[in-house]
């Protein structure tokens, strides 16, 4: 294995693509330079000096990014990325989430429970070595399992006795391999959080939306050992010491500025063929928009009428609702921008291409696009099928898939004989109950299992429902789904403890096998696992792994792979868009916007008292721009997906500008099909966040502790007299020539 400098082709045109930060060329960094930047490619990724990719950081709990901006290891990422481990340290009596929390030292962070981040160490192209396993006469099972087999191989020899995790990704669908090796920090703290009316300022009306004036940011620290190693939580460990960590640049933004941000995007399909986009339409994305929605829509009746249940189920709804607006922009988007058009060009150029090719050429990619049409023709009428199964049932009630967990270990539990292993096993069972139940309200999961159970039953034939639903709902319980749940939710061990205790002290085969929960939700798994295996996911694999090739081969420019949670650097400009017919939007927002929206009546526009008289006052200290405004939010043609959530967006110099943490509605179907003149990353300033620290949060020890870049300034002295200043030679014109005159 060669780590790598400079490799792989991946170039497009200006700011299309999500780059591989470890493979950045030449030409790349070249046009990176072109456009502003003024740094090195070592300056980027480099594995023998600190370096840029050493201040940027994986969440390993919500997917999300961050960087490190002190020298005592401070992390700011986005507060929707931090928003699940703040609700798990708030109470209704100590509400962090809702009111805000910022510590004034080290003593008062917060340990986050379950909370890691990653550092990448280094990247090595393995492509060789694991393609060298594969053979022209394996079917695409065979193949898949021997490049799996070399991938945990390669993985398990670089993990140097458990002191890093190495993965093996794949690459323009299965064409190249790269070895990705981490070390991770498992003692992580919150250092604060502004409160939730600035945090998620605009709620769902909002997001995904341009003008923005939400202050999307939280702070969390990394701990480590004596050594600055990994260690679990403890109160003998120190913060931090980075290798680099990014300087702060509050000097402001202006339209034009190169930026550039670097994270880890976590998936994007820009290959996908017009087949793929007539599937999204009109199967797979509605499914999705109307199990997401029929969820919400029951969770918020119970949130609104219980300040602790909202409070327990603030960062699921979050996340769904995020995912459930995204399929609706996503899908309006195909629709409108006409991808699958697009699509169809470039897949009529690639015939031609192979046509015109020497019959090697039409040998390894002649059936490519073929393969991709018979795998939708196959697959296409399941879609819809498989997609309500998975996320109304399989994956529908939260206690579906605990009550599949519960069923094997209380399977195991009956057969083992050793007394001491039995009891071993049943700490597990209780802890995992335990653990299921934390952040769990039954009445709500009875309520989500009827509304979902229901909206199967509306929108699948019945001849295609699962066995259950024809005997145990319809003959037992007359088609009454809220009977059946009650049922459930009063009877199954998954939700009686009492029940569970009693059959550990004497357990029985015939009592786990008459628990309906644990029945119901087996059966349920079964059908979505048995609807799943007949996705001829072969001839998916093969086709695109077959065309990415071919059009990579054809395209006169570099294309960049699909994100896939690694490291990728994106750049562009600081730059405005036209959304509509005479509608253009500015390139920033200010501190005006929030008083425009401010509505205390409305949850989603609620603005704190104090921030309020600190806009209006314009107490804005050293944050306020040249026109005495203090800038909230900026956009830039930047190429991001979710994953990017918490990147550090950085000026021509590496400085940090902002935080990555939203796109627009108008490009929404970006993960698809890149819009050079609709697409726009939507980052919070970092003059806003320091405000609201200091200002809104107290928290000047926090502004005190990062290091800030300064542009030097020259400084003018007075004079006594006067100095008149003789202009410098200057060569004489060349003589005019008389156009006259022919040579």
């Amino acid at each position: 294995m060669t780590t790598i400098a400079v490799s792989l082709t991946m170039l497009a045109s200006a700011t299309e693509g999500m780059w591989v930060v470890a493979l950045l060329n030449r030409i790349q960094h070249a046009e990176m330079t072109n456009m502003g930047l003024n740094l090195t490619q070592e300056e980027i990724y480099s594995i023998n000096q600190a370096c840029l990719k050493d201040a940027i950081v994986r969440l390993n709990y919500g997917g999300c990014t961050g960087e490190v901006v002190s020298a005592q290891g401070l992390v700011f990422t986005n507060h929707h990325c931090a928003y699940d481990g703040i609700q798990t340290l708030s109470t209704v009596d100590k509400n962090y989430l809702q009111d805000g929390f910022c510590a004034k030292s080290f003593e008062e962070e917060l340990p986050i429970p379950n909370f890691a981040i990653s550092f990448l160490i280094r990247v090595e192209d393995v492509t060789a070595e694991v393609l060298g396993v594969v053979k022209p006469e394996m079917t695409e099972q065979e193949r898949d399992k021997a490049i799996a087999a070399k991938s945990k191989e390669i993985a398990g020899r670089n993990k140097m006795d458990g002191k890093y995790e190495p993965e093996v990704k794949s690459f323009f669908y299965g064409n190249e391999f790269y070895l990705f090796v981490y070390q991770t920090y498992n003692d992580i703290r919150l250092v604060g959080n502004p409160p939730e009316s600035v945090g998620k300022f605009g709620g769902d009306t909002d997001n995904w939306m341009w003008p923005r004036h939400t202050g999307d940011f939280s702070m969390i620290r990394i701990y480590a050992n004596e050594k600055n190693e990994p260690a679990p939580y403890s109160v003998n460990n120190k913060p931090y010491q980075p290798k680099y960590h990014l300087k702060t640049n509050i000097e402001g933004i202006k339209e034009g500025d190169y930026a550039m941000i670097m994270g880890y995007p976590g998936r994007t399909s820009r290959y996908l063929t017009s087949f793929g986009i007539e599937q999204a339409i009109n199967g797979r994305n509605p499914a999705i928009i109307n199990g997401f929605g029929t969820k919400l829509e029951t969770w918020k009746t119970f949130m609104d009428e219980d300040p602790a249940i909202r409070l327990m189920y603030a960062a699921k709804y979050a996340s769904i609702a995020n995912t459930w607006k995204y399929y609706i922009g996503q899908t309006q988007g195909l629709k409108k921008l006409d991808v699958k058009s697009k699509k169809l060009r470039i897949e009529n150029q690639f015939h031609n291409w192979v046509d015109a090719g020497d019959a090697d050429r039409k040998k390894q990619y002649g059936n490519a696009l073929g393969l991709i049409k018979e795998y939708h023709s196959e697959w296409d009428g399941q879609v819809v099928l498989s997609t309500y199964a998975g996320l109304c049932l399989a994956g529908g009630a939260e206690f579906m898939g605990h009550a599949v967990e519960m069923k094997g270990a209380l399977s195991a539990y009956l057969k083992e004989t050793d007394r001491s292993k039995r009891i071993e096993m049943e700490k597990e069972i209780l802890s995992g109950q335990e653990a299921f139940k934390k952040e769990y309200n039954a009445k709500v999961d009875e309520a989500v299992f009827v509304a979902l159970v229901d909206l199967f039953r509306k929108n699948i034939d019945a001849e295609q429902h699962p066995e259950w639903m024809k005997t145990i709902l319809a003959k037992k319980f007359k088609n009454n789904t809220a009977k059946l749940a009650a049922q459930i939710f009063k009877t199954s061990m998954v939700m009686n403890d009492a029940y569970l205790k009693a059959f550990l002290a004497d357990p029985s085969e015939k009592t786990l096998s008459k628990d309906l929960g644990m029945q119901i939700a087996a059966a349920s798994a079964e059908y979505a696992d048995g609807i799943r295996a007949k996705n001829p996911i072969g001839k998916f694999n093969k086709g695109y792994r077959e065309f990415v090739a071919g059009y990579r081969k054809m395209e006169t420019r570099q294309l960049a792979p699909d994100a896939n949670s690694t490291m990728r650097v994106t750049y562009g400009k600081i730059k405005n868009y036209k959304a509509a017919d005479a509608l253009i939007y500015d390139y920033y927002t200010t501190t005006n916007g929030i008083l425009e929206k401010w509505d205390n009546s409305n949850p989603e526009f609620v603005v704190p008292d104090k921030l309020v008289q600190l806009i209006k006052n314009k107490d804005f200290g050293q944050y306020a721009n040249e026109k005495g405004e203090l800038v909230t939010c900026f956009i830039g043609d930047l190429d991001i997906t979710g994953g990017n959530s918490g990147s550090p967006v950085m000026d021509a110099n590496g400085n940090w500008i902002g935080l990555a943490f939203d796109g627009n509605w108008e490009a929404m179907s970006g993960d698809i099909a890149y819009e050079k003149d609709l697409q726009r990353t939507i980052c919070v300033d970092i003059r806003y966040v320091l405000f609201v620290v200091e200002k809104l949060m107290g928290g000047k020890n926090i502004v005190d502790e990062l290091t800030y870049y300064h542009t030097p300034v020259v400084e003018e002295k007075m004079l006594e007299m006067p100095i008149k200043i003789e202009p410098e030679p200057q060569p004489a014109p060349a003589p005019k020539k008389d156009p006259k005159k022919k040579k």
